[in-house]
């Protein structure tokens, strides 16, 4: 968070800003030492977007590791199985149909993450649908992939259709698409706060379940566990946190694949710990890619699905090497 708030075209150090902004905290005021002007920076500008990017990391890598715990499946992730394709869709119709003029993402109304979660459910019931391979619905991480592949292709040729026949938005959807965190204030953030906190009660309630289905639903059933209803439940829960994340940042990429993987290589493999700690982590990460995306190509910025694109791509290439014997 200070890395975040002190770099950019007004370089600030480090040590006032975390001052500052521990002043955000009720009942807590320091002197920071920074002038009126250096602390509306902190304050107005960029404490709101890396707010925002932690918010929207931790749900994207949140999401991620539950639906890799629901499928059994190491390569799910909201991009891939086409969660993020679908809110998508929905939110470019509502874009593009908007009752007024002017840019709804610049100012975010409820109605974008609602329709946002429609899209997110049913892309990833569609994808959970098409992926079965056989009559016992068995699914294997290619075929997943690949249902997820056709149902964003599906949702990519509808949003083609909707920009065809409403010109006037392609500018708006494009910056949208392509990821971006730009925020005037704390308007996304007071949006996407309620629906962060939701997923993230009921994901981590439910995080021991995970590991009781990842021996397979007979012994999960045996132990007492309703793996269908625990298994509707994660993933809607999972798709909200996406589809709200999707609303405010538009499809950034691969942060599902990405942290989660991290942290089982460094904490090991249960979803006690998985979860908490990809929350964490994939707030750190996209805090700090967005870091990158504003300061590598200065004063120009680099859209922030570009620069996880880049990072997750070679990442998802190695994790499809590993687990290449369960893909066959």
């Amino acid at each position: 968070m200070v890395v975040g708030v002190a770099l950019g075209p007004v370089r600030l150090p480090p040590g006032p800003v975390a001052l500052e902004v521990l002043n955000a905290l009720p009942g807590i005021r320091l002197e920071s030492g920074l002038s009126a002007q250096e602390a509306a920076i902190v304050t107005e500008l960029r404490l709101p977007r890396v707010v925002l990017a932690m918010l929207v990391g931790a749900m994207l890598a949140l999401a991620g590791g539950a639906y890799q715990g629901v499928f059994r499946n190491p390569l799910a992730e909201p991009y891939l199985l086409g969660v993020a394709a679908g809110a998508g869709f929905a939110v470019t119709a509502v874009i593009a149909f908007r009752p007024g003029p002017g840019d709804v993402t610049a100012n975010l109304p409820v109605t974008v993450p609602v329709a946002a979660f429609a899209g997110a459910l049913g892309s990833v019931l569609l994808t959970y649908l098409l992926g079965g391979t056989n009559g016992r619905n068995r699914r294997s991480p290619a075929t997943l992939i690949l249902a997820g592949v056709a149902v964003s292709a599906f949702c990519a040729a509808g949003q083609t259709y909707l920009l065809q026949r409403n010109a006037e938005t392609i500018r708006e959807v494009y910056a949208w698409l392509t990821g971006r965190l730009a925020t005037a204030g704390w308007h996304d953030v007071q949006i996407m706060l309620p629906y962060t906190v939701l997923t993230a009660v009921v994901v981590l309630l439910h995080r021991r379940e995970l590991d009781v289905l990842s021996v397979g639903d007979e012994e999960a059933a045996g132990l007492g566990l309703h793996p269908q209803r625990s298994r509707y439940l994660l993933i809607a829960a999972a798709s909200l946190g996406t589809a709200a994340a999707v609303s405010v940042s538009g499809l950034i990429g691969f942060v599902g694949v990405v942290v989660p993987h991290v942290v089982r290589l460094l904490f090991g493999a249960s979803y006690r710990v998985v979860l908490p700690l990809s929350m964490l982590f994939g707030g750190a990460f996209l805090t700090l890619t967005d870091v990158a995306a504003r300061t590598v190509a200065a004063p120009t910025e680099i859209p922030i699905g570009v620069v996880t694109a880049l990072v997750g791509a070679p990442f998802f290439v190695l994790v499809l090497r590993g687990s290449r014997r369960t893909v066959e």
